[in-house]
């Protein structure tokens, strides 16, 4: 069951076991790079990765930085730092490049205008002289609708009582539990009731049904809100979702198949769970077992780890300061430790080359062996 709390007080407006319109499209941001160039094999129509950087450069000394990619790599040729551009999607790649994503919690700089770079972490993909955003047209959002939803005695008030003020709800937090029962993870929106009626799920009417006062009739409600998510659930990341919402998995590398979009969405409800969950430390001196098979992107480094250590499903950080804080303690692991990393020419030949999100080179592989060993893992490849 799900529940809808209040999350002023914790107070649970009520619980339900199904709903609609949780999955949809999230705000995306548009932009127009005038005078694009491209790098290497360049940029085709169609979505262009999980995440992609946009490096800009401010010197009005110099409008075109990129004829000296050396200044590229120093930080103080900047003004603003670089930004993520999520999910993100080339709307036309001929002539004029046009991009569209989900922003970073940053965005872009307001003020820029001016020369732009983009990487996919891998490789540069290649860069424009004036950038500037488009505001595109907005997007009806689907009901969000509660199934069979139990009201707590509050709620059913304020349904009987039918004013706009009392069917305001303001933020309520969304609790999402799996089928065993456990919690998976939660949603924040400032959600208003649109409307209610008497469930299907609820009792069927009889004839007696006219005896029956208001209170009893909605024992069982469909309840509307309109609201929308501060931070909605892609509909292309829902075969994970409902994955997850089966339960957490019982076999290694369930994820193994899927993309580093879905491998990143899967790590987000590896993550969500871990936060709700006590974690039984092995002894010091214990051993795990890495198998890297599939460690061919970062998602898929952080899931190959976590489930080395707290087994399916498991998670041991999502980057290097959660990693640090996972290796201190109370998240499945006590040093000292070793760590056998089996096929581990894999990640050294995927993650080797990457690019930080300013556009700088750097070993993540190379970064994680030192990560664990600085904190008590020592790392046998294997």
């Amino acid at each position: 069951m799900h529940a809808l709390i209040r999350t002023e007080d914790d107070h649970v407006w009520g619980v339900c076991p199904t709903m609609e319109g949780l999955y949809g499209d999230p705000e995306r941001g548009t932009y127009e790079l005038r005078g694009w160039v491209p790098e290497g094999a360049g940029v085709r129509e169609g979505l262009l990765g999980e995440s992609v950087w946009l490096v800009p450069a401010d010197d009005e000394r110099d409008r075109s930085p990129w004829e000296h990619p050396e200044r590229a790599e120093h930080a103080e040729y900047r003004e603003h730092d670089a930004w993520l551009l999520a999910d993100a999607e080339a709307v036309r790649a001929t002539g004029d490049l046009v991009l569209s994503g989900e922003d970073d919690h940053m965005g872009p700089p307001e003020s820029h205008r001016g020369p732009v770079r983009l990487h996919d972490g891998r490789r540069w993909l290649g860069s424009c002289e004036e950038f500037t955003r488009v505001q595109p047209a907005p997007r009806p959002r689907p009901p969000f609708v509660l199934r069979g939803l139990v009201p707590g005695e509050q709620l059913r008030a304020a349904l009987e009582k039918g004013t706009r003020r009392a069917l305001e709800l303001e933020q309520v937090e969304l609790e999402l539990r799996d089928r065993r029962g456990e919690p998976l993870t939660s949603l924040l929106m400032w959600g208003r009731v649109a409307g209610w009626r008497p469930s299907a799920l609820g009792p069927e009417p009889t004839d007696q049904t006219h005896q029956l006062d208001q209170t009893d009739l909605i024992s069982l409600v469909d309840l509307e809100l309109d609201g929308t998510f501060h931070h909605p659930v892609p509909a292309w990341a829902r075969p994970v979702w409902e994955r997850w919402l089966t339960g957490p998995p019982e076999e290694p590398a369930a994820w193994a198949g899927l993309d580093t979009r879905l491998r990143a969405a899967w790590h987000d409800l590896v993550r969500e769970r871990a936060c709700r969950r006590t974690f039984r430390d092995r002894p010091a001196g214990a051993t795990y077992e890495l198998d890297g098979r599939h460690v061919t992107d970062e998602p898929g480094l952080w899931l190959a780890l976590g489930e080395a250590v707290n087994g399916p499903g498991g998670y041991f950080g999502g980057n290097f300061g959660a990693l640090h804080d996972c290796l201190g303690g109370f998240f499945g692991f006590t040093a000292p430790g070793t760590l056998i990393w089996r096929d581990s020419a894999v990640a050294r030949t995927h993650l080797s080359r990457l690019l930080s999100p300013e556009g700088e080179p750097y070993d993540l592989f190379a970064s994680m062996l030192s990560a664990l060993a600085e904190d008590g893992m020592r790392v046998v490849e294997a």
